[in-house]
């Protein structure tokens, strides 16, 4: 039976935060080639207005009861007052199990449920002062993409959200599903929540692209490179390069670099048979600990717990 993904379209949706789970869940398969989600936008109204056109969903609210997901994209005032009807379909469908996730100023619904009080959460870096305010209970943190809190994750503005939502198909079908996912999207697989919002994005004439380094380190993460030799590589000096990766990225090239060996390590764990140590070295760490560690950090659970999960032959 299909995942359900309840996508709430409330009046002033932002069109792009509305498009973003429709898109990325409704294009990913499960390993037999089935879709896995059922998406359906649910509206609060039978037309809503989403900026310069209209929108009809093609669901009311009361089919977000037997939502898995529900995702509350953006609306364009998010001081605006939410329905009380409205909220009480959130908190139904919370207290039925659902997954809840907000995209940018989505954000400033989910918190008027009172669902995130006492957790940390994001949203826009232009509206977390606002979100603060006016829910002080929220650990807003405005620097992150996204925060993963469980059953509960929020994102901040635009491509975060495409982040968040291959991060939860990432979560529920494995590495290699996420990255068709975005392969489909044309989007890049490697912005973790925990980079920054505030990347820079410098004209061309004065920041080169790290983007053949980037393609370089991924297609050697099994070798032991450190940021002088990814320096050398970019024809950088090391303080020059390292201030250009988190620029470009918005995260440090050691960090980056793990996570990409991490992210080989679950490719691998997914699509073969071999064992826990041989793809620790496969996956470029010299200890098979180190690996074991550094993935539970990363992923939550443990090698084995992930091949269990997501392996081929599940």
């Amino acid at each position: 039976m299909a995942h359900i993904v309840g996508v709430l379209a409330l009046d002033g949706v932002v069109p792009f935060d509305l498009s973003i789970p429709c898109e990325v869940f409704g294009r990913a398969e499960a390993r037999n080639g089935t879709p896995f989600y059922d998406v359906r936008v649910c509206g609060e109204a039978p037309e809503i207005r989403a900026r310069p056109f209209g929108v009809r969903p093609p669901y009311g609210l009361d089919a977000l009861s037997s939502a898995d997901t529900l995702v509350i994209p953006g609306i364009e005032d998010p001081l605006r007052p939410v329905a009380p009807v409205v909220l009480d379909c959130i908190a139904r469908a919370w207290a039925a199990g659902a997954r809840v996730a907000s995209i940018c100023s989505g954000a400033f619904v989910l918190a008027a449920t009172g669902l995130l009080d006492g957790r940390r959460a994001t949203t826009h870096w232009l509206a977390a002062g606002d979100l603060a305010a006016r829910y002080p209970a929220v650990a807003v943190d405005p620097n992150t993409l996204f925060v993963d809190e469980g059953r509960i994750i929020t994102s901040a503005g635009a491509a975060a959200g495409l982040d968040m939502c291959l991060h939860l198909v990432r979560r529920d079908l494995g590495q290699a599903a996420a990255a068709h996912a975005a392969r489909i999207a044309v989007a890049p697989l490697d912005r973790d929540g925990g980079q920054a919002q505030f990347i820079r994005h410098e004209p061309p004439r004065t920041t080169a692209s790290l983007a053949p380094v980037l393609e370089w380190l991924l297609a050697n993460v099994d070798r032991p490179l450190g940021v002088a030799a990814m320096a050398r590589r970019a024809g950088m000096s090391e303080r020059t390069f390292a201030r250009r990766f988190q620029e470009q990225t918005g995260t440090t090239p050691k960090q980056w670099f793990l996570s990409a060996r991490i992210r080989r390590g679950q490719e691998l764990l997914e699509g073969g048979g071999a064992s826990v140590d041989a793809v620790a070295l496969a996956s470029g760490f010299t200890s098979p600990v180190t690996f074991r560690a550094s993935f539970r950090r990363l992923i939550g659970i443990g090698p084995a717990a992930y091949r269990a999960r997501f392996s081929a032959g599940r």
